[in-house]
């Protein structure tokens, strides 16, 4: 994959994220990359957490993937810690390339160095693509997951 890095993302790089998160029809009518703000809010909650995980995937100076994991310890199966795998967005340029496979095994990598002894992900019913994705990367659909907007 080149040169190719997966690094903690700063909050210079909010505007690249934000911009692929905005690329696609669920997330052009849920995100706002006009404002900034409640981005870069965020993001000084996500990086004071020593529980979550923002990264970048950077090549060639640009930013080209991102991905959230969080580790959530538990008393379930008898007190183990997950991790979860959220906005895992690839930019439109590198769709295809594997670069999702990298950043995937990434954050299953992350996890077992977290002592993690489950990784889970949501993907949106719609995203039929990422489900085989998943699929073909291990994951099984197990679950059916439920949301209430607030």
């Amino acid at each position: 994959m080149g040169d190719l890095e997966i690094r903690p993302a700063v909050a210079a790089d909010v505007p690249a994220i934000v911009a692929m998160l905005a690329d696609d029809a669920l997330g052009a009518s849920r995100e706002s990359p006009d404002d900034l703000t409640p981005y870069l809010e965020a993001h000084a909650r996500i990086a004071g957490d020593p529980n979550q995980h923002l990264v970048i995937a950077v090549r060639e100076g640009l930013t080209v993937g991102t991905l959230q994991l969080t580790v959530v310890p538990g008393l379930s199966r008898k007190g183990s810690t997950r991790s979860i795998i959220e906005g895992v967005r690839i930019h439109a340029d590198e769709r295809g390339s594997g670069l999702g496979t990298l950043l995937i095994e990434w954050a299953v990598d992350e996890s077992r160095r977290q002592n993690c002894q489950l990784v889970q992900l949501t993907s949106d019913a719609t995203r039929t693509d990422a489900h085989r994705f998943y699929e073909r990367l291990g994951f099984e659909a197990s679950h059916v997951g439920f949301k209430l907007q607030l």
